[in-house]
C-alpha cells in the first residue's frame, strides 16, 4: 500500500532553516504531483507548496513564497521542502501528500497523506 514518511522536522531558532523530506513507497509517483501542507494547533490545514510529477512546475502559498523551495527526486521517490528564514508562525505539523485531482492548493485534492513531522520555531 501507499506510504508517505516525512522527516527532517525539529526545533530551530527564528531565521534558521530546515529541509523536510517525504519518502514515498508502494508504487512509483513520478506521474503524480505532490504537495506539502501544514497545520498549527487550533488551525485548519493549509497549503504550503506543490510540485508536478516532472518537477518542472512548482506552486507556493503567498505566505511562504520566497522562503520555501519544493523539489523532488523521482529516482528516490522523495519530495523535499527547503524552508529558509523560518518564523515562529511557521510552527506547525508539516504533511506531505499525493495529489489526485483538482486544485493543488486544496487538501481535498489529495489522496494519500503522511503522518506529519513537527516543526517548531523559537523566537
Amino acid at each position: 500500500q501507499v506510504q508517505l514518511v516525512e522527516s527532517g522536522g525539529g526545533l530551530v531558532q527564528a531565521g534558521g532553516s530546515l529541509r523536510l523530506s517525504c519518502a514515498a513507497s508502494g508504487r512509483t509517483f513520478s506521474l503524480d504531483a505532490m504537495g506539502w501542507f501544514r497545520q498549527a494547533p487550533g488551525k485548519e490545514r493549509e497549503f504550503v507548496a506543490a510540485i508536478t510529477g516532472s518537477g518542472y512546475n512548482t506552486y507556493y502559498a503567498d505566505s511562504v513564497k520566497g522562503r520555501r523551495s519544493i523539489s523532488r527526486d523521482n529516482a528516490k521517490n522523495t519530495v523535499y521542502l527547503q524552508m529558509n528564514s523560518l518564523k515562529p508562525e511557521d510552527t506547525a505539523v508539516y504533511y506531505c501528500a499525493v495529489h489526485g485531482t483538482g486544485d493543488v492548493s486544496y487538501s481535498t485534492s489529495y489522496n494519500y497523506w503522511g503522518q506529519g513531522t513537527q516543526v517548531t520555531v523559537s523566537s
